[in-house]
């Protein structure tokens, strides 16, 4: 009798990991399972980028509003504009949020570009990782955030909010100059109701410097497919 064959498998070793090489060659059926499992997961991270989207629309709209309202007549309180620095943030938090699961998606995205089509289309380079297959099942079996909350605040931060929350700051900064009674400083003029204006700037600027903290703080990236700066005349360097 014949030795039973192993059951064992290595996702790492050259023959199962380099598997673009395979589907070039002759079709296959983990091929064209990868196939569908690509258009799938490219379905979902478009979804994901239209609801990115959407919150930073919603935001905008907001602030459009809160603008022209506020600046439509000098009897119109300057808070509105705090208030609308608030559900801005509001809109920063829930944009943060689909981020973080938006970064599921796109990583596993990316795994597969990298590791698979990259290999197809140049079998002469090894893959980026050589447990690709491995990982790439545990996210299916578990899936799992792969960027932290402050990460996703910090790249919408950088992206979009830290330039839509400028915009607010410098027109509630005007309006309490430029709209002040001759009879009022504008440290008096940022009073709101009892609370005395010093304490609403020192909120105010207490808020704006953690903000611009989290999206300045130096730390390891996590999100994966990050674009980087190159040539624009040249195909992206995709060594590491």
């Amino acid at each position: 009798m014949s030795e039973p064959e192993s059951d064992e498998f290595d996702p790492s070793a050259p023959e199962q990991r380099q598997i673009g090489r395979e589907m070039v060659d002759e079709s296959t059926g983990l091929g064209s399972v990868m196939a569908h499992c690509y258009r799938g997961e490219m379905d979902r991270v478009t979804t994901w980028r239209q609801r990115l989207d959407q919150t930073t629309t919603w935001a905008v709209t907001v602030m459009a509003a809160i603008l022209t309202w506020a600046f439509s007549s000098s009897g119109n309180p300057h808070y509105i504009l705090l208030i609308g620095i608030v559900v801005v943030a509001v809109f920063l938090g829930v944009e943060a949020r689909r981020y973080r699961d938006y970064d599921v998606f796109r990583s596993r995205v990316r795994l597969i570009q990298e590791n698979l089509f990259a290999n197809a289309l140049d079998p002469s380079r090894d893959v980026e990782r050589k447990n690709w297959r491995a990982e790439l099942s545990a996210d299916f079996r578990v899936p799992t955030l792969k960027v932290s909350l402050q990460e996703a605040l910090a790249n919408r931060l950088r992206r979009v909010y830290l330039a839509l929350l400028g915009v607010l700051l410098a027109a509630w900064g005007f309006r309490i100059t430029a709209f002040t009674p001759p009879e009022q400083t504008w440290l008096e003029a940022a009073g709101i109701a009892y609370v005395p204006g010093t304490v609403v700037v020192a909120l105010v600027g207490a808020f704006y410097a953690i903000l611009v903290g989290i999206a300045s703080w130096p730390r390891e990236r996590h999100a994966k497919g990050e674009f980087r700066e190159g040539d624009p005349d040249d195909w992206k360097e995709t060594n590491r």
